[in-house]
């Protein structure tokens, strides 16, 4: 089995590298040829011609897709790059893959929902979009279903890692610079390890059964839930324990109205991670399970 990597550089996509590499024949593929993985291909989702490129010279029997433009924020000014690399070039990967007869597997987020929920969203809930990220994303994922390539879509939320830019990472830097933080406690979701996303990916892949037939929609994320302010306090009383901080801050619970940012985001994202379970007996472990174990790889 050939299996296609793209974004490898990203922080699932690090992780993939490791454990789908059993599974075949890895290609890895990243924006600029090279780098750090000598002999990866060039892949760049905003350059579409080149990308058609690379999948007609790798022929992959799986695309993984961990590229994604993933800046919330700074795509409410740049809607067209967001969008072209979202969701014009899921197009181009969803259009290969069902000439061709390859899977492809899609990372989604939980951003495709507007947060109204009181209870987890699951597979087959209404999307509604906040923003323009959330909006490209699901527009990726229309896309790959009106293809009707074989496909996994997996959503999942609050992606971190000891590596790359993420919360736990933004938490620890600004925490060794100063002494008081306030951070939004009335966002509630599931902060998820990039290695969990990538190891679930693995097993899912391994028992699919016949790829080739698959049409689905799945939420990946860790067990439980939490507040940016409460998962922002389990970090730092983690980095206090592992030495990992000198001194830790003070974080003061914020309202989102104190806090304004560019795109909206939603209150409420959990998703339902039951399909998952019955569909592929996975189910991942409470997310403080997670925040321990990549603060320990930092410390």
């Amino acid at each position: 089995m050939r299996i296609l990597l793209l974004g490898a550089n990203g922080q699932v996509g690090f992780e993939l590298t490791r454990s789908v590499a059993p599974l075949g024949s890895l290609i890895v593929a990243t924006r600029v040829e090279g780098g750090a993985y000598p002999g990866a291909l060039r892949a760049d989702l905003n350059d579409l011609d080149g990308l058609r490129a690379t999948l007609a010279q790798s022929r992959p029997d799986v695309v993984l897709n961990a590229a994604a433009y993933t800046a919330v924020d700074q795509a409410e000014d740049d809607q067209d790059m967001a969008m072209r690399i979202n969701a014009q070039a899921v197009s181009v990967l969803a259009d290969h893959c069902a000439s061709s007869g390859a899977l492809l597997v899609h990372y989604s987020t939980d951003y495709v929902f507007d947060g109204s929920a009181s209870q987890p969203w699951r597979e087959d809930d209404a999307p509604s979009p906040l923003g323009v990220y959330g909006r490209s994303k699901l527009a990726g994922e229309v896309a790959i279903r009106e293809a009707d390539c074989a496909h996994l879509i997996l959503r999942t939320s609050w992606v971190y890692a000891a590596r790359g830019q993420n919360f736990l990472r933004t938490m620890l830097r600004l925490g060794a610079e100063r002494e008081h933080l306030r951070v939004v406690s009335d966002q509630i979701g599931a902060p998820t390890p990039a290695r969990w996303i990538a190891s679930a990916t693995a097993l899912i892949l391994a028992r699919l059964g016949k790829p080739h037939a698959a049409r689905e929609t799945l939420h990946l994320t860790a067990g439980g839930e939490v507040s940016w302010h409460g998962f922002a306090e389990q970090i730092f009383q983690l980095a206090r324990q592992l030495g990992v901080l000198d001194r830790v801050p003070r974080v003061e619970a914020i309202h989102s109205d104190q806090y304004p940012t560019r795109a909206r985001r939603p209150a409420y994202s959990r998703l339902d991670n039951t399909r998952l379970r019955e569909r592929f007996d996975i189910a991942l472990p409470d997310w403080r399970v997670g925040v321990r174990q990549v603060m320990e790889e930092r410390a």
